[in-house]
């Protein structure tokens, strides 16, 4: 295999210099970042096979950001099978695991004297592990995701015009059963960039609904897989009878509609995800009267009534109750009546 390449100034150049065109769809939120590629400021001193291929490099991304990315351009010679392998990725608790690639990919038909030779796909392979195993790359022991295409390459013109057409392409795996894994990219003759590489998992974030709360769930290990979860009352309240607090985390971390709820118990009301305890009145004897003071105003607790339409009555957060030289703080919300 001959290890005649293209110079790489015409990636270095685009890297640098060049107004990004992405071609791909931004992710939502609901992602575990296993590995980002941009987020690395230092060298990223992945495994490249055979000497000569892979290459890394220093550049900045789309919003003029420094990163570093590998490029090849083995297209002058046939046969070309050139391997990087990434840094071992611990999965945690994911069982289906995401992979977004940016790239670059230069139009086989731009290039002179490479037709036979040159092409405009790479392949992407993992391989799972328990842990971290040596540099050497066994090609065997890697299961190929795809074949990955660009939905648009550039030309010599794009480079003239300082514009680079960039791709995103997510592929998925699983469900995996070993503690870590693999990425690997085989380049057979294409003149490539690879801008990013980014691993993460999702799940559905935690959530409080029908006073219920549901913790961080991750996916299922399939595409049609719901999880169901079972929720916990939140503090003063309690499940509805027979209809107990369920819901459902979809494929994509999205929390589906809930299946029964927890009512606050007696004695509170619900106020927006939380129970609060009802207004109402402290039961004293006249000869032990209390005179509450809230901002200056003198108030006075009297016997309990449960008619509250008769008497006008006030809400306080805390509440210094006096007596002689006692003092009590209130530390529930109490209804008070007006002398």
């Amino acid at each position: 295999m001959g290890s005649t390449s293209i110079p790489c100034l015409w990636i270095t150049f685009s890297l640098h210099l060049c107004c990004f065109m992405n071609t791909g769809k931004a992710q939502n939120a609901k992602e575990v970042i296993l590995l980002d590629s941009k987020a690395q400021q230092t060298e990223l001193e992945w495994i490249s096979s055979p000497p000569g291929g892979w290459e890394e490099i220093s550049g900045l991304d789309e919003n003029y950001t420094p990163i570093r990315t590998y490029q090849v351009c083995q297209v002058m010679e046939p046969n070309q099978n050139n391997w990087l392998r990434t840094s071992w990725i611990e999965k945690g608790d994911a069982q289906r695991i995401f992979v977004e690639l940016k790239f670059t990919l230069r139009d086989c038909n731009s290039l002179p004297g490479v037709v036979g030779t040159c092409k405009e796909t790479f392949n992407l392979y993992y391989q799972e592990t328990d842990s971290e195993v040596g540099r050497n790359i066994r090609e065997n022991q890697y299961v190929k995701i795809d074949t990955i295409a660009a939905d648009e390459s550039f030309t010599q013109g794009d480079l003239g015009e300082r514009k680079m057409k960039l791709n995103t392409e997510v592929r998925i795996i699983g469900p995996l059963s070993r503690r870590g894994f693999y990425l690997a990219f085989q380049d057979v003759g294409a003149c490539i960039a690879l801008v990013s590489v980014k691993v993460y998992y999702k799940k559905c974030w935690s959530i409080i609904e029908n006073l219920a709360t549901f913790p961080d769930t991750v996916t299922g290990s399939e595409f049609s897989s719901l999880v169901e979860v079972e929720g916990m009352c939140v503090s003063d309240a309690e499940e509805e009878a027979d209809n107990s607090p369920k819901m459902h985390c979809s494929a994509e971390g999205e929390w589906l509609v809930p299946i029964g709820k927890c009512i606050c118990k007696a004695g509170f009301h619900q106020k927006g995800d939380a129970c609060e305890r009802e207004c109402s009145y402290i039961h004293l004897a006249l000869s032990s009267l209390y005179t509450v003071l809230i901002g200056g105003i003198t108030f006075s607790i009297l016997c309990y009534t449960p008619i509250f339409s008769i008497e006008k009555y006030y809400s306080a957060p805390n509440i210094v109750l006096i007596r002689g030289n006692r003092k009590l703080i209130g530390k529930q919300k109490m209804c008070l009546i007006q002398m």
